[in-house]
C-alpha cells in the first residue's frame, strides 16, 4: 500500500511538470525501513544506568523525563549519530587512553561528543572553540597555547590532556561527577553559587539555566546509543568507522618566519595534510622558533636534511625585513610604503581585515 501511494505521488508531481515519462527516485525496500527500531521501546530502560558509577535516579518521575527527551532528539538526527559513531574510531582511542592515564572514569570520553561532534575546527558563539570547546582564557589555565600561530584547543592530544585536568580539578570541589559535569558546562563559581542560593547539592534537583539542565542528560543519551549502537538500529561494522590517523613526529627550528609549504614538500606531501595532520596550525606559516609537527607515517625518514635544504634556498631567494608598528600605522599605509600587496603583507603575519595592530609590534615585509 505504502509502495503504491509513494507511486502516484510521483506521477502526479511528474505530470504537474510537464513530463512525458515520469522519473521515479529510488524507494527503500520496505523491509529496511521496518528494521529501523519503533522510538518507544528504544525509551525503556530496564536496568539501572550510570554515569562515571553514580546512579541516574531515574524512580524521579522528571529525570527520566529529562533524559528520554534528550534520547529521542538524539535518535532523531540519525545523520549525526552515524558521523559521532564513525568519527569515534579516529579520536576515541586518543581519549580513551587519556582519561585512563589521569585515573578518571571511562564515561568522560562522551563530553566531546556532545560538545563538538569530535571536530576539530568547530566554535561557539561565547568563544569556545576544539574538541573539548575551551575557552581562551581556561585552557590558557590548563596549559594550552592559544595566539595567533597556534591554538591547542584544536590538537586532540593537547585539548584532552587539559580537559582531563580540569575535570579531574572539578571532582575534588563539588564530589560528584554529575555536578562537575555541570560546572565545566556552566562554571564552578556559578554553579557553586547555585547550590548555597538553593541548599541543593545534587545536580538532578537543581534548577540551572536550560544548556546546563540538559547538558548530563546529552551526555548520558550519548553514552546509550555509542555504546550500544545495534540496540537503536545503528548495524555499524568496524571497517565502517573512520580509522585513527597515523603520523609520525618531527621537530623543527626556524631561525624566521618560514611558510609551511616547506614542511610539506619535505615529508612528500601537500599542504593541506600537514594542516589536516596539525589542526592547532592557524597559518601558512610557521613562526620563528621551534615546533613539534605531525607529518605523514613514512616520511621522516632524512625529512631534517631536506627541510634544511629547502628553508636555505628559500632564505637566499626571499629577503626579510622586520618593520615595528609605530603609533599612526595601519596595514594599508605599512603596505603602500614598502610596495607590496595587502593581502600578503596579511598573509605573512596571520591578519585579517579586522585586525588591529599595536605600536611595537614587529611585522615581516618581503622584498
Amino acid at each position: 500500500m505504502r509502495f503504491w501511494l509513494i507511486l502516484c505521488l510521483c506521477l502526479i508531481t511528474a505530470v504537474a511538470h510537464g513530463e512525458e515519462e515520469p522519473v521515479l527516485a529510488p524507494v527503500k525496500p520496505i523491509n529496511e525501513l521496518a528494521a529501523l527500531p519503533a522510538l518507544i521501546p528504544a525509551l525503556r530502560i530496564e536496568d539501572s544506568l550510570f554515569f562515571c558509577g553514580e546512579e541516574v535516579p531515574l524512580h524521579n518521575q522528571e529525570v527520566r523525563e529529562r533524559l528520554e527527551k534528550e534520547l529521542l532528539l538524539t535518535l532523531w538526527d540519525r545523520a549525526q549519530v552515524i558521523l559521532w559513531i564513525k568519527r569515534s574510531g579516529r579520536y576515541m582511542p586518543v581519549i580513551e587512553k587519556t582519561l585512563r592515564e589521569e585515573g578518571l572514569p571511562d564515561d568522560l570520553k562522551y563530553l566531546p561528543v556532545i560538545e563538538s561532534a569530535l571536530l576539530a575546527h568547530i566554535g561557539s558563539s561565547k568563544g569556545a572553540t576544539g574538541f573539548w570547546q575551551f575557552i581562551k582564557g581556561t585552557g590558557r589555565q590548563f596549559g594550552l597555547t592559544i595566539n595567533r600561530d597556534k591554538d591547542d584547543r584544536r590538537n586532540i592530544f593537547s585539548s584532552t590532556k587539559a580537559a582531563s585536568i580540569y575535570l579531574k580539578e572539578l571532582y575534588e570541589m563539588f564530589g560528584s561527577w554529575s555536578l562537575a559535569g555541570a560546572a565545566y558546562n556552566y562554571g564552578e563559581d556559578r554553579l557553586r553559587k547555585a547550590m548555597e542560593a538553593q541548599e541543593v547539592n545534587d545536580y538532578y534537583l537543581l534548577h540551572l539555566p536550560l544548556e546546563t539542565q540538559r547538558y548530563l542528560f546529552r551526555i548520558i543519551a550519548a553514552k546509550m546509543v555509542l555504546s550500544d549502537p545495534g540496540r537503536y538500529g545503528f548495524h555499524v561494522q568496524e571497517d565502517d568507522l573512520y580509522p585513527p590517523v597515523e603520523f609520525d613526529k618531527v621537530t623543527v627550528t626556524n631561525s624566521i618566519q618560514t611558510p609551511l609549504q616547506l614542511v610539506a614538500k619535505s615529508a612528500f606531501t601537500y599542504y593541506k595534510r600537514i594542516r589536516d595532520l596539525n589542526p592547532e596550525l592557524r597559518s601558512q606559516f610557521l613562526s620563528k622558533g621551534e615546533h613539534t609537527l605531525a607529518i605523514p607515517k613514512g616520511s621522516s625518514d632524512e625529512f631534517q636534511a631536506r627541510y634544511t635544504q629547502l628553508v636555505t634556498e628559500w632564505e637566499e631567494e626571499n629577503r626579510i625585513r622586520i618593520y615595528t608598528v609605530k603609533k599612526g600605522d595601519n596595514l594599508s599605509l605599512i603596505a603602500d610604503r614598502f610596495d607590496v600587496s595587502l593581502d600578503s603583507l596579511m598573509r605573512w603575519n596571520n591578519v585579517n581585515s579586522r585586525g588591529i595592530i599595536y605600536p611595537g609590534r614587529e611585522l615581516i615585509v618581503y622584498q
